[in-house]
């Protein structure tokens, strides 16, 4: 059984496990639990429904939020030459085009938020699939990070605006960021129609059952809040 230190104790009185909140009072009680230091991070928790041993059932993809994440994304390109160019004219933080950088990545280093790729990089990219992959950093066509140089420049500037990735996890759960702590209610509740409008529309087509089990939200440091599954499934995106 996990052991809960006095903060948390003291801020899970302020929800009602046996209540599911309407979206809007779900986010304004995990801004009010929040109990860091520092400008924490609302997150989005999906119980799912989904097999994630079944190929069909697999989801990924990424949504842009109205309001972003409230940080400075870091973006990693691997590009040669004139596409390299075009990455470091879009402002891309680090570009990668040689075996020097690749190395240097198979070393541990990934300090980035997002790496996007040309096609033509992606066979030395592929040597970095154990680093990358398991840390949810590696490009690839389903979400939008393998691109033809022409669209780096929009790629780079969607990241940096707050382009957030969804997928499914070993357990069946997503788990995002829709914000800051400190961003207001309806800034939290857009991020998080445009989320749970893009997991809404991904629904595997050939899917028997219940699809989303549970729809939790949380701050980082802090006790979950149950929102109510039908008000949540109805969000749309304003977009």
């Amino acid at each position: 059984m996990t052991k809960h230190g006095k903060k948390y104790l003291e801020t899970a009185k302020k929800v009602d496990q046996d209540r599911l909140y309407a979206p809007v009072e779900a986010i304004q009680l995990a801004k009010d639990i929040s109990y860091t230091t520092f400008d924490g991070t609302v997150e989005l928790h999906l119980r799912t429904g989904l097999d994630p041993r079944k190929s069909d059932q697999q989801i990924r993809g990424v949504v842009r939020l109205p309001y972003g994440l409230g940080k400075t994304m870091r973006v990693l390109v691997f590009a040669a030459g004139e596409a390299a160019q075009m990455a470091q004219a879009a402002g891309a933080d680090y570009i990668i085009s040689d075996d020097e950088g690749i190395n240097k990545i198979m070393e541990g280093w990934t300090d980035f938020d997002i790496s996007i790729a040309v096609p033509d990089m992606m066979r030395q990219v592929g040597r970095l699939g154990r680093v990358l992959g398991r840390r949810g950093l590696m490009p690839t066509p389903k979400t939008g990070t393998v691109v033809q140089p022409e669209d780096l420049a929009r790629v780079i500037d969607e990241a940096k605006a707050g382009r957030v990735e969804y997928r499914l996890d070993r357990t069946g759960n997503i788990h995002c960021p829709i914000g800051k702590v400190s961003f207001p209610v309806e800034h939290l509740q857009a991020n998080m129609a445009s989320l749970m409008d893009a997991i809404r529309r991904a629904k595997p087509a050939g899917l028997k059952g219940i699809y989303i089990r549970r729809v939790t939200l949380a701050p980082s440091m802090g006790p979950g809040v149950h929102v109510d599954l039908p008000q949540a499934m109805a969000m749309e995106s304003a977009a």
